[in-house]
C-alpha cells in the first residue's frame, strides 16, 4: 500500500529471525531403485517426526503412555535373603538391584530402552553405581514387595499385561501400524522444527537454518514467487541487490510528456536532493503554516472572584490542503515506477535508460581474386601493323595499370601464414550477453 520498495534479501532476513515466521519441509531422498535413503517416521498423535520406529515408539511411551495402558500396582511377597547393596543409575537414579539378583539384567535392559535408547549400552552400563546405603536398599526391597500390572486401554474386551515388555510387544502388534507411520515429506511450523525431539532431525533443521542465515537464496526464491503472483515488481539496484515494489522504475520525461507544475517540482526536488525523504519533500514544497501567538490573558478586576486557570487546549498537526496534494502526487509517481522510495525513507527519481550501443558491424569476408583471362591470339591486322611498325618508335601502353583494391576500413588485415602453410581462417563470434544472477 505504501509502495515503498524493499529488498528481497533482507526480508527473507527477516522472515528467518523468529521461526514462527516461517515453515519448514522434510522431504525423503530415494536411492535409484527408489528406495529411501533414510526414512522418516510421523507420530500421529502430536505431530513429530522421527528417524526410527524405536524412536517413535519410545517417544509414545514415554509421553502418551496413559492413552493406551494403565498402571496397577499390588502386594506381592518381597524377595527373600539379606541385600546389603544394591545398583543404581548414575544419570536418572532409578535402582535396579542387586547385580546378583535374577531381574537385574532386565531392569538394566529396559531402563537403557525406555530413557537412554540413544546412548550406547556399554556406555550407559558404565554409569551404573554400587550403593551400600541401608536407606537405599531397603526402599528397593519395599519396591519389589508389589507387582506392577498393566491393564489396556479403548479394547473390546478387558486385557491384563504382566510386564513391561509385554505392553511393548502389544503396542507394536495393536496401535504401532495406526500410530505410527512412515511418511516421504512432511511440513511443520518454525517452533515445532525448533522443539524436535529426534536430535537427527534437529541437527538437520539447525543446518537449513544458518544455510539459509548466510545466503537465503532457497527461501528468496518462493517469495519472489509469492510477491509475483501478487502482481509486484523486482528490479535491481545497482546491478547487485533485488528489490521488489509495486512498480519497476520507468523514468518519466517531462519533455516529452506532459505533466503538472505541481509533479514537476517533486521530480525536480529529489533530483537535486541526495538522499531527500517524504517528509523533507513536504516540508520543502508545502511547508506547514506557523501556529498562532497564544492570546494574552485578560486583565484580573479588583474585587472580582479569581477565575479557575484552564489549561490551554493541545493543538494537533494536520495536514494541509497543499501537503495532500503533494502527497497524492507522490503517490502517483510511486506507483507508477517514476519515483522510488526505499525502505529507508529515501526517494529516488528513475534515471533515464542509457542509449543501447549499435550494433557491431560484421566483419566481411575477403573477395576471391578473379580469375586471369586466358590469352587470345592478335588479329591479323593488328599483327601485321606491329610488324611494320618501326624499332625505334616507342610503343605505347595498352591500358592503364589496375589500381589495387581497396580494403574496407572495418576488415582486419590478412595474416600472412608462414611458406608452405595455409592461412588460419579467422572465427567470428558474436559478443555473449551477460546474464543477470536470478534472485
Amino acid at each position: 500500500m505504501s509502495g515503498r520498495s524493499f529488498p528481497l534479501f533482507d526480508i527473507a532476513q527477516m522472515i528467518l529471525q523468529k521461526p514462527e515466521r516461517h515453515m519448514v519441509k522434510f522431504e525423503v531422498q530415494n536411492k535409484p531403485d527408489g528406495q529411501p535413503i533414510q526414512p522418516m517416521f510421523l507420530c500421529a498423535i502430536d505431530d513429530t517426526l522421527w528417524l526410527s520406529e524405536s524412536e517413535a515408539i519410545a517417544h509414545v511411551m514415554d509421553k502418551h503412555f496413559g492413552l493406551f495402558y494403565q498402571a496397577e500396582k499390588s502386594p506381592t511377597e518381597p524377595p527373600k535373603g539379606v541385600y546389603t547393596f544394591v545398583a543404581q543409575c548414575g544419570i536418572s537414579g532409578v535402582i535396579l538391584g542387586p547385580p546378583n539378583y535374577h531381574d537385574y539384567q532386565n531392569q538394566l535392559r529396559r531402563l537403557h530402552a525406555e530413557r537412554f535408547s540413544r546412548m550406547p549400552f556399554e556406555g550407559f552400563k558404565a554409569r551404573v553405581k554400587i550403593v551400600k546405603d541401608e536407606a537405599v536398599v531397603k526402599k528397593w526391597v519395599e519396591d519389589q514387595s508389589f507387582k506392577t500390572e498393566y491393564i489396556c486401554l479403548n479394547l473390546p474386551e478387558p486385557l491384563k499385561l504382566a510386564s513391561r515388555e509385554d505392553v511393548d510387544k502389544h503396542f507394536r502388534e495393536v496401535h504401532m501400524p495406526n500410530i505410527i507411520k512412515s511418511v516421504p515429506k512432511h511440513i511443520l511450523t518454525g517452533p515445532a522444527a525448533r522443539n524436535l525431539a529426534s536430535p537427527g532431525l534437529s541437527r538437520v533443521v539447525r543446518a537449513a537454518w544458518e544455510d539459509q542465515r548466510r545466503f537465503p537464496l532457497q527461501l528468496a526464491t518462493i517469495l519472489s514467487q509469492q510477491f509475483a503472483s501478487h502482481g509486484l515488481q523486482f528490479f535491481k539496484v545497482n546491478k547487485t541487490l533485488t528489490h521488489v515494489s509495486v512498480a519497476r522504475p520507468h523514468y518519466l520525461d517531462m519533455d516529452v510528456t506532459p505533466v503538472s507544475p505541481q509533479v514537476r517540482q517533486i521530480v525536480d526536488w529529489i533530483n537535486h536532493t541526495p538522499k531527500g525523504t517524504r517528509r523533507g519533500l513536504v516540508a520543502a514544497l508545502a511547508p506547514a503554516p506557523k501556529p498562532a501567538p497564544a492570546p494574552a490573558p485578560a486583565p484580573a478586576v479588583e474585587g472580582a472572584p479569581a477565575a479557575e486557570a484552564a489549561p490551554a487546549p493541545a493543538v494537533e498537526p494536520s495536514s494541509t490542503p497543499e501537503q495532500d496534494s503533494i502527497l497524492r502526487d507522490l503517490h502517483w509517481l510511486i506507483h507508477e515506477g517514476h519515483v522510488i522510495e526505499f525502505a529507508n525513507g529515501v526517494l529516488e527519481a528513475a534515471k533515464k535508460p542509457l542509449p543501447k550501443p549499435p550494433p557491431k558491424p560484421r566483419p566481411e569476408a575477403p573477395a576471391r581474386p578473379a580469375a586471369p583471362a586466358a590469352p587470345t591470339a592478335p588479329a591479323p591486322e593488328a599483327a601485321a601493323v606491329a610488324a611494320s611498325a618501326p624499332a625505334e618508335t616507342p610503343v605505347a601502353e595498352a591500358s592503364a595499370p589496375a589500381p589495387a583494391a581497396e580494403v574496407p576500413a572495418a576488415s582486419a588485415p590478412a595474416a600472412v601464414a608462414p611458406p608452405g602453410e595455409a592461412p588460419a581462417a579467422a572465427a567470428v563470434t558474436a559478443p555473449t550477453g551477460e546474464t543477470p544472477a536470478g534472485a
